[in-house]
């Protein structure tokens, strides 16, 4: 029995921050080689909201160059760019056939960028989760890495796959392939720096918000020491009082290598001048590595370009075999 399948992808929109690798991209490194991987940049998905069209191709080149520079190994994984394979495109309009509009209107994350963008928001940002289910229904995926926030999106994706198995699939067979949540309890909810109670997000228009992958030493000892904190000596976790001090701890922890009650005899007694610099420090020694390695490749665009060009072949050739599966559980006629 072969490899299980996983499938995921990140926008090409802003820089990947702490919150991105931490809570997925660390988490597809480290189990990359259990697994036949299928890793895309959703440049679709990134025009779902106000995007500048100057930016998006390069910052597509970015998101790709920084899978590579986490750690993302060519032998067990496949990268690749959504819109280069144009099965996501027409699956997901097969699949909007036949998915209820009030499914897509309960999603939480519509009604909370619906309500960000007012009159102005789209028909894509609530045909979103659809596209995403397409990304994920195409690769016969097994596995999904998501967030907390996520899961809504992966039952969406499985409730359609049921709906097109039980009305087109054959007696005893199945048309799309159910898949399953990966989630990882530990670092998979990374918060804001300005606001322990919400999460790190590229969307949150302070940059002190967040550590991008790709800030500078200076920018990240600016941030850390500049974050939301409070005036209570001595840092503990889970004290639900203390959003930022359990976030900025459990940043620690994770970073550090070291384990959660590990930190909590080493900071019991700190104050947040003490801590700060420590955090500062680990998150630097931390990044570094990608940092060096995102510039040797962003150097060679003929190296990244092959990536993406064999990425799409392979991609093709698995999206295309399901795509025309559906179509024939539909009742397309083939070409002729």
């Amino acid at each position: 029995m072969g490899k299980q399948r996983v499938l995921s992808g990140v926008q090409p929109t802003g820089n990947l921050h702490l919150g991105n690798y931490l809570g997925a991209i660390r988490n597809w490194v480290e189990v990359q080689r259990e697994y036949d991987n299928f890793f895309c940049v959703v440049d679709l998905h990134a025009i779902t909201v106000p995007h500048d069209p100057k930016t998006l191709a390069n910052d597509t080149y970015t998101i790709a160059a920084l899978y590579l520079a986490c750690g993302i190994d060519l032998e067990y994984s496949t990268i690749f760019v959504q819109s280069h394979v144009t099965a996501h495109s027409e699956l997901a309009w097969l699949l909007n056939c036949i998915t209820p509009l009030n499914w897509l209107e309960r999603m939480i994350q519509f009604k909370e960028k619906a309500i960000k963008q007012g009159e102005n928001v789209s028909v894509g940002l609530l045909d979103y989760p659809v596209l995403m289910a397409a990304d994920i229904l195409l690769y016969d995926a097994d596995k999904v890495p998501v967030g907390e926030d996520q899961k809504q999106h992966l039952e969406l994706t499985r409730d359609i796959a049921i709906r097109i198995n039980d009305k087109y699939a054959s007696k005893g067979k199945t048309v799309l392939k159910l898949p399953d949540p990966l989630i990882r309890q530990e670092g998979a909810r990374v918060m804001s720096l300005t606001d322990g109670t919400r999460k790190m997000s590229k969307s949150d228009p302070s940059e002190m918000s967040r550590i991008n992958l790709l800030d500078s030493p200076d920018a990240i000892e600016k941030k850390i020491k500049r974050c939301k904190t409070d005036t209570i000596k001595g840092l503990t976790f889970d004290d639900p009082e203390r959003p930022e001090c359990n976030n900025l701890l459990g940043l620690y922890a994770i970073l550090s290598g070291k384990t959660k009650s590990e930190v909590a005899l080493e900071c019991q007694d700190m104050g947040w001048g003490q801590f700060k610099p420590l955090l500062a420090e680990v998150a630097i020694n931390s990044l570094k590595p990608i940092q060096d390695k995102y510039k040797e490749i962003m150097d060679n665009r003929d190296y990244l370009d092959s990536v993406l060009r064999e990425g799409r072949h392979k991609a093709e050739a698995v999206a295309n075999q399901t795509l025309t599966r559906v179509k024939n559980a539909l009742g397309y006629l083939p070409p002729l």
